[in-house]
């Protein structure tokens, strides 16, 4: 079960600081006064903040959900239609509303009324009421160029593919819902407001854009005391008034210094819940920091990040910056955007010649361009765009030096060669090495490249990573959650700490017990409640009876996030998780049923609820839940894996073959399919058809340690030992520690010298 485990937990997993090491503290609230602040909406504020509200007007964070009238509707719903995937959509006005007849849940036509438009630029998309409470994003949108720039035209997010009712991407499904997905973030003060047991919302909110209580929290105390004349403390919820430090310019170096230097991250803090890529862990007014007490952010992981960190999916601006130098030196949102009209300070590269000298960075000294090109533009070398929505481009913001040698070696796009399509990485490379007359240097890259691929190199890779004092919290929190490293639970940095978890949480139940418990009461919410929940494996018996109230504390924590986000089937799922790790088997059962009404699609939640039954002995259970699968999960190559597995428990070999075969086959990118059937194969009595599985699978994952040992038995087996040899050879170089393999290699080499009796 622990594989299918970490599966649906690492759905809750999607950067932030904090404040102090592990401690003890108080768990509850700190007081906030005699009252609670409530909110009194930005045109009260502006009686006082008129310029504020001036650049505020028109900002996209005014325009990220409006009502749709004639005044903010930008698309064409004069009868206009869309072509996609067969259907036609039309959009049309009717009775001084907007109207769209498109395919409904059911993929039949449906009529619906348009009730908000959600963004405006480069892209508008629009918001279909459904009777349950939900909102739902329409994925054909408007682009909201001009004809010119090739906008002015209606177009589907997901152009390239087929999208139909049954996809799990289809406008009317979960991932498309405002209310869970995008509400928090396009609004001012919102409750959700789900109601588990009818399936439904009442979503609420003070405002319907991002007003200015959205950053600065509930205005009623503030305004009240601006009311009596002000003085003393003008009780604000957050406090963004900037402090009176000043840059100062070294010119030998050429970059300027924070004066003083920065010991907070307060205002970052407080942008980053609507600009990163995370999970929330409370429902809560904005305060700063610490970040990770409301949410939890996702580390860098393949698939989200390319292994050097620059930004793959849609992952936003805060993971990315937290990575930089510009963050460690103290630089903040505000530095470089308006934080009221959100433009960038100043055009061009006079936005970076505030903290870089001119003279020295924006010259062909430098960047050994042509002065009036692009290759002079300071963002397109250090912030290369990302396309992300079909039309809407984003800089990475982790200010990265290009790297053309890192494409070469991990994969990772670079800046030079997104330029210069026509030319290679090795061209790149040879011109900045020429350039700037240095090899370049090591980079963390290289080694979530070794750890994502399973080198042999990885883990000396990662803990060189983990030493390196100038490289990012995020970055060691992302290695940590790779490497063992019992030494980032003791991290100041809360996000470190958090990593440090991830990477424990396969070791033994004592080692947890020793290592884990300190953390039930750490300072930062999620760093406790991972922490708890990675101890419900744990027996109880281990803990003291002190030690155990912490940890009911701690998991009742963890039990309210999950019942925040009720209408996710991931937290359904993790509750089931802890449910069976205490051997609370009903309560499990009905957590994964309750996840699967959610989303009768949710691969992972029938392979875990499958292997709940096999736990209980009831195999047949498992198959008839899995077959039932089959007939929902799109995708469903680990539903015919467990199928399998559990064919194999029911010696029912020749049917197991076969669903092992279909699950390997649908993802040969998945080192274990392969492995599970080449083993199954083998069981059967085929040998040579097994050996012949293993072999197309070591192909594609050389480094795989399963495989590798596989074929070194099979091959010995079957008596092959040069063969055998070498396989054991390559696994020994990925376990050079381990004893069993070597006593392999010594019994091969033996046997390839014409001794006998190899085992």
């Amino acid at each position: 079960m622990a594989a299918a485990m970490r599966a649906v937990s690492a759905f809750l997993v999607v950067a932030g600081y904090g404040a102090g090491c592990t401690q003890n503290v108080d768990l509850e609230e700190p007081e906030r006064g005699s009252e609670t602040a409530s909110y009194v909406g930005g045109e009260r504020c502006a009686t006082c903040h008129q310029s504020q509200a001036e650049l505020w007007n028109g900002s996209h964070h005014d325009l990220a959900m409006q009502p749709a009238e004639p005044a903010t509707v930008l698309g064409d719903f004069d009868s206009a239609t869309f072509d996609y995937g067969g259907v036609t959509t039309t959009f049309f006005e009717r009775d001084g509303g907007y109207h769209v007849r498109t395919d409904g849940p059911s993929g039949e036509l449906e009529e619906y009324e348009v009730a908000y438009t959600f963004g405006v630029d480069p892209l508008q998309q629009y918001l279909l009421a459904f009777p349950d409470g939900r909102y739902q994003a329409l994925s054909i949108a408007w682009d909201s160029r001009s004809a010119d720039e090739g906008g002015d035209r209606w177009f589907h997010l997901y152009p390239d593919d087929a999208i139909d009712h049954e996809s799990p991407l289809h406008w009317t499904k979960r991932v498309q819902g405002w209310n869970f997905m995008c509400a928090s973030c396009h609004s001012t003060g919102l409750r959700k407001n789900y109601d588990a047991a009818s399936s439904s919302y009442r979503t609420e909110w003070s405002e319907i854009d991002v007003s200015c209580e959205a950053c600065h929290g509930p205005g009623s105390k503030h305004a009240a005391w601006a009311e009596r004349g002000g003085g003393g403390d003008p009780l604000l919820e957050v406090d963004l008034r900037t402090d009176d430090a000043s840059w100062v310019m070294d010119v030998a170096t050429g970059l300027s210094e924070r004066v003083p230097a920065r010991t907070e991250h307060f205002e970052i803090e407080t942008c980053a819940p609507c600009h990163s890529r995370r999970s929330q862990l409370q429902e809560s007014d904005p305060r700063g920091q610490p970040f990770l007490d409301d949410f939890r952010p996702s580390l860098l992981r393949a698939g989200l990040y390319h292994p050097d960190g620059q930004i793959r999916d849609e992952v936003y601006v805060y993971g990315s910056f937290l990575q930089s130098k510009m963050y460690r030196e103290g630089v903040t949102c505000q530095d470089c955007h308006d934080p009221h009209g959100l433009h960038v300070r100043a055009d061009g590269n006079a936005v970076c010649a505030s903290c870089h000298l001119p003279e020295r960075f924006d010259s062909e000294a430098h960047h050994f361009h042509d002065p009036s090109g692009p290759g002079a533009s300071c963002v397109d070398c250090h912030m290369p765009e990302t396309t992300y929505m079909v039309v809407d481009p984003r800089r990475d913001h982790s200010f990265r030096v290009p790297r053309p040698d890192l494409t070469s070696k991990t994969g990772s796009p670079n800046a030079c060669t997104g330029c210069h399509a026509d030319q290679s990485a090795e061209w790149a490379t040879a011109a900045v090495s020429e350039w700037y007359g240095h090899d370049p240097e090591p980079h963390y890259g290289e080694a979530f490249h070794s750890a994502w691929t399973g080198a042999p190199d990885a883990r000396s890779r990662l803990v060189a990573v983990l030493n390196d004092p100038e490289v990012s919290g995020l970055t060691k929190a992302s290695v940590a959650s790779l490497v063992p490293t019992p030494s980032a639970l003791m991290h100041d940095d809360p996000l470190v700490r958090l990593g440090g978890l991830e990477g424990l949480e396969q070791v033994d139940p004592s080692t947890k017990h020793q290592l884990l418990v300190p953390l039930l009461r750490d300072p930062v919410r999620a760093v406790r409640i991972e922490a708890a929940r990675i101890l419900t494996s744990v027996p109880q018996a281990r803990f003291t009876s002190e030690q155990r109230a912490q940890w009911r504390v701690a998991i009742e924590e963890y039990r309210t996030v999950q019942a925040l986000n009720a209408d996710w089937p991931e937290s359904q799922a993790n509750l089931a998780l802890v449910h069976a790790q205490l051997g609370e088997i009903d309560q499990a059962e009905s957590r994964y049923r309750r996840a699967l009404a959610l989303d009768p699609a949710f691969a992972s939640v029938y392979v875990n609820l499958a292997d709940l039954y096999r736990g209980t002995g009831d195999n047949r259970a498992a198959e008839e839940l899995l077959r039932e699968a089959l007939t929902s999960v799109p995708e469903p190559a680990d539903i015919h894996h467990a199928l399998g597995l559990t064919l194999v428990r029911l010696r029912r070999v020749d049917e197991a073959v076969v669903a092992l075969r279909t699950a390997s086959e649908l993802r040969p990118d998945i080192a274990r399919y392969a492995y599970v059937y080449g083993v199954a194969l083998q069981s059967s009595g085929d040998l040579d058809s097994a050996i012949g599985v293993l072999e197309g699978a070591i192909a594609r994952h050389p480094y795989d340690p399963e495989t590798l040992f596989a074929l070194a038995t099979m091959e010995r087996d079957r008596g092959r030992f040069g063969d055998a040899l070498e396989y054991a050879r390559r696994l020994s170089a990925l376990a050079p520690g381990d004893s069993s393999i070597q006593q392999l290699v010594a019994a091969l080499e033996s046997a390839v010298r014409g001794s006998v009796g190899v085992r």
